[in-house]
């Protein structure tokens, strides 16, 4: 197991562009759902004022 764990001596830079890449993805996620709250809520705001304008 901890041949396979050292990578032949590699296993800082595998195990560092896996962690980079984790962190990466989790900015993704992050960023995501920020952008969908912000875009669900210029949609209810447009909603309302689209119902204002036709009453």
């Amino acid at each position: 197991m901890m041949e396979f764990l050292a990578m032949g001596g590699y296993a800082p830079y595998v195990w560092g562009s896996y962690l980079v890449m984790a962190g990466l993805l989790a900015v993704e996620m992050v960023q995501l759902r920020y952008r969908r709250r912000s875009l669900m809520g210029w949609l209810r705001r447009m909603a309302r004022l689209t119902d204002q304008e036709a009453k």
